[in-house]
């Protein structure tokens, strides 16, 4: 039986905090990623279908779905009162008792342990709230800067995916990153 998923709001410091994802943050994201897509679109495969308030609406509903079914949920990451990035827990896995944990950042918030800070506190969740053994994280071989989190909190590399996401008009490889609940340094 899924472990009931609480509502998430995480002060991480003075300036920043982890809000669940509402219906009232679809503005200040898509604004977000409009002012991004350039950089996120080197990264990240769902830029084209997310065009408008409406479509990030949409993700939001279905990351709502998600919640409600136990199978994971998404945070805004607030920055001094603006909407910086989000960081969520891609489908929960129950009976293996994992998840994957993706992430994303505005340009302009970069270079200031945010998404660090937001993914140590989202491992710590996985492992102490909702009791999971282990926490992956897959990153496009060439993004250093994502890459650098996992690394930054000790996680180990499992291996190379090859081929493992289309990313517009090519390939990918991606990164696997781990961390086990028994290893997990807060």
């Amino acid at each position: 039986m899924p472990t009931p998923l609480q509502p998430v709001y995480i002060q991480l410091d003075a300036d920043t905090t982890l809000r669940m994802i509402t219906e009232q943050d679809a503005q200040p994201l898509f604004a977000l990623i409009d002012q991004n897509r350039v950089h996120l679109r080197q990264w990240l495969p769902w830029l084209d279908t997310t065009r408008t308030v409406q479509d990030e609406l949409a993700f939001i509903r279905n990351i709502h779905i998600q919640h409600r079914e136990h199978r994971g949920f998404a945070c805004v990451i607030w920055y001094k009162g603006q909407a910086a990035g989000t960081i969520g827990y891609h489908s929960i896995d129950w009976r293996d008792r994992k998840v994957e944990i993706g992430y994303w950042l505005g340009a302009q918030f970069q270079g200031r342990g945010l998404m660090t800070k937001a993914c140590r506190a989202m491992v710590t969740y996985a492992f102490d709230q909702i009791k999971l053994n282990k926490v992956e994280i897959r990153c496009a071989v060439g993004n250093t800067r994502s890459c650098a989190i996992p690394q930054r909190l000790g996680f180990k590399v499992e291996g190379i995916i090859r081929q493992a996401e289309w990313l517009y008009d090519h390939y990918v490889d991606l990164v696997l990153y781990s961390m086990r609940a028994h290893h997990w340094q807060k």
